[in-house]
């Protein structure tokens, strides 16, 4: 029996009957603390085995939410919503903390719900018999959380709230506008957008990346720009629950220059060229500027080969030339008002007679008025791409350049930004099963769907596969890539909303992994089609010679990333971004590289011969990378500005790639406003 010692009198009373309560297993819990008010909450929102369990205020926030799994015997492990970890304690001795584990079973981490005064329950623990204490009555928010005696005191009595799930998110934000925009900062204002509940925050983005959050009191926010941007400025509510409204209208602002720069660079000097086979590397000394050089282009016979970024890339490799061929290269600097200084002085050079490095040729097969986001080859050696914004399907043929609109597909949307028709894929026994796998848009999800593809069209009726995929303005994801396991794996992004990134119970933010029948494989890691978690936006998977699954992720502003996927792995966003943030948080899987924003903003990836290529948007280059054990060594550059933002690269039935660009109209979803290419690149060694 347990005892209550009354403090000051001596005297022993018994300690209230431990009846058992009952709860609901379905449903999602918010457990309050009777003496301090505040809700049992996972530290920091952390997911990561061993994370401490604390109190906080309470805001129903998902780290707050806990579900009752039934153990037998009148006992429950008690679960997580935001991490689908088990509380567990892990010894029998007083004040031993209360954390989160992986799910064991083990009497540590099973709890007996026993009935006290006005409702409440306290939490005894299978193995040491214990209470859930708040340590010392505190009632501050972080307060630890232990195992004591039970005493049935108020510290020690739960009230679970059972939670209605809220699923409503708020509605967009309207009438976006500006005011006050100098070269510095700009005031952003917009209209309030109404909640069920409540709008909690506001978050502000341009072109993707997230600015700031305010309150949701709050309907207007100062923001610093940068001279000579460009930016399209939105914002997405957001309440307590962690739903995230679709986003406001964009409104382009134009950036001023704090001062008027009329006066060009210096003219580069020392300008060097050496081929190399069909490869010429261009070098030369830094030009001056009384504000400051913010870049080169390389001309060759007299026309714009190429561009570098910044004072200090001195150096350019065009690849893919004629062999046996003379060409004439020159420099000019540029600065950041568009002044450009007089061409250098011309150098001559003769390439090979053979291509002796990677990249050897690039041929532009055709163009495109719409947007050439998702590419697959066929085994025939056809092309299949999709008309990002037109919903279309096309066909190609590499021989010819000609172009045959295999169908439209049903049921896509735009979101006035970077959704509708993303990634496809085929099986590798399409000759004989031809089903064409899309991810696309809807009005109310993103969603990965198969279609039949016979005679050169599409036919029949898309067969959904798989549904919930959270949609927003920019951060779908959508790259397809089936695995040598015969699974279909796909890239979520986040929604533009990085918690749920970390929700195992959310499909945003995450690589995921479903039967080519849209079932979930058994050996999935938490009974999902979650395969991995922690993403921002990723939009590159590739598989290399020994199965091992790539991907490409967008960071927000300092650092994208290539990660090398584990099952069930977290890959840290929001805390983490890149090396930067909270990551060495334990649990999380560090990536195996980083790249500057500025030098990627890098989208789809391929594998070819153990080397995996990137292709980069604002970084306008492809990267090539050795693939060596684990790492990624000698890094090289290509293409660097040649063809402008490289968006998809795709493995081509001969051992070459495919590239599309990605430079006009990719962030309106208005079809046939762009003027892109798809490019054929052979490859050398």
């Amino acid at each position: 029996m347990c005892t209550v010692v009354l403090a000051g009198f001596g005297v022993v009373l018994p300690a209230p009957a431990a009846s058992a309560a009952t709860v609901d297993t379905n449903a999602s819990y918010v457990l309050v603390n009777r003496n301090s008010g505040k809700a049992l909450d996972v530290a920091g929102s952390a997911t990561y085995e061993g994370a401490r369990v604390t109190q906080s205020t309470r805001d129903d926030r998902a780290s707050q939410q806990w579900q009752f799994v039934d153990s037998g015997g009148g006992n429950y492990r008690i679960k997580s919503k935001h991490s689908a970890k088990i509380l567990t304690f892990p010894s029998t001795a007083d004040r031993a903390g209360l954390v989160q584990n992986t799910d064991a079973g083990r009497a540590g981490q099973q709890f007996r719900l026993a009935d006290s005064a006005g409702g409440d329950v306290r939490l005894l623990n299978r193995a040491s018999g214990k209470a859930v204490d708040v340590l010392g009555s505190s009632t501050a928010d972080g307060a630890r959380v232990v195992q004591l005696p039970d005493t049935g005191g108020a510290n020690q009595r739960w009230q679970l709230v059972k939670l209605a799930a809220d699923t409503t998110p708020p509605t967009a934000p309207a009438n976006p506008r500006t005011t006050n925009l100098t070269c510095a900062t700009v005031t952003f204002s917009w209209s309030a957008s109404s909640d069920d509940t409540g709008v909690a925050y506001y978050d502000i983005f341009h072109d993707g990346q997230l600015m700031t959050s305010v309150p949701g009191t709050a309907l207007s926010a100062e923001l610093t720009v940068a001279p000579g941007a460009t930016w399209g400025l939105y914002v997405n509510a957001r309440d307590a629950a962690g739903n995230v409204s679709q986003a406001s209208p964009t409104v382009t602002i134009a950036v001023p220059q704090c001062q008027a720069d009329t006066e060009p660079p210096s003219t580069p000097t020392g300008v060097t060229a050496t081929a190399s086979g069909t490869t010429v590397t261009v070098r030369w000394s830094p030009a001056t500027d009384n504000v400051g050089v913010t870049g080169y282009e390389v001309l060759r016979d007299g026309t714009v080969a190429g561009s570098t970024s910044g004072s200090a890339t001195t150096s350019f490799t065009d690849s893919g030339l004629a062999a046996n061929t003379r060409y004439q290269y020159q420099v000019r600097a540029r600065d950041a008002q568009a002044n450009r200084s007089a061409p250098s002085s011309p150098v001559a050079v003769t390439t090979g007679a053979s291509c002796a490095t990677a990249v050897c040729s690039v041929t532009r097969v055709t163009t495109e008025t719409d947007l050439p986001w998702g590419l697959t080859t066929l085994p025939d050696g056809q092309v299949l791409y999709g008309r990002r914004d037109a919903f279309e399907i096309v066909r190609l043929d590499p021989a010819t350049g000609t172009k045959t609109v295999a169908g439209r597909m049903p049921d896509v949307a735009g979101t006035d930004g970077e959704g509708g028709v993303l990634g496809l894929a085929v099986a590798t026994d399409f000759a004989a099963d031809p089903w064409l796998y899309v991810m696309h848009t809807s009005t109310t999800d993103n969603r990965v769907v198969r279609i039949r593809y016979t005679g050169g069209v599409l036919s029949g009726t898309p067969q959904v596969l798989l549904t919930g995929i959270p949609r927003n303005k920019y951060h779908n994801g959508g790259r397809l890539r089936f695995g040598p396991d015969g699974k279909l794996y796909i890239a979520a992004g986040d929604g533009q909303n990085g918690d749920w990134a970390q929700d195992l119970a959310n499909l945003a933010g995450k690589v995921l992994r479903i039967n080519r029948d849209g079932t979930i494989p058994s050996d999935n890691p938490f009974g999902t089609p979650v395969w991995s978690y922690g993403h921002r936006n990723p939009q590159g998977l590739a598989f290399d010679a020994q199965g091992r699954l790539w991907e490409q992720e967008f960071g927000n502003n300092v650092m994208d990333e290539t990660n090398l996927i584990v099952r069930g792995g977290n890959y840290g966003w929001p805390r983490c971004e890149g090396t930067t943030g909270s990551c060495a948080e334990a649990g999380f899987v560090a990536p195996k590289r980083t790249y500057p924003v500025a030098e990627g903003s890098c989208s789809g990836i391929a594998v070819v011969r153990d080397a995996l290529y990137i292709a980069c948007l604002r970084g306008t280059r492809l990267y090539r990378a050795e693939i060596s054990g684990d790492s990624l060594t000698n890094v090289q550059q290509y293409l660097t500005g040649t063809y402008g933002r490289l968006r998809t690269v795709e493995p081509s039935a001969d051992g070459g790639l495919w590239l599309t660009t990605s430079n006009y109209g990719d962030k309106d979803s208005i079809a046939n406003n762009s003027n892109e290419s798809i490019l054929k690149v052979e490859l050398g060694r």
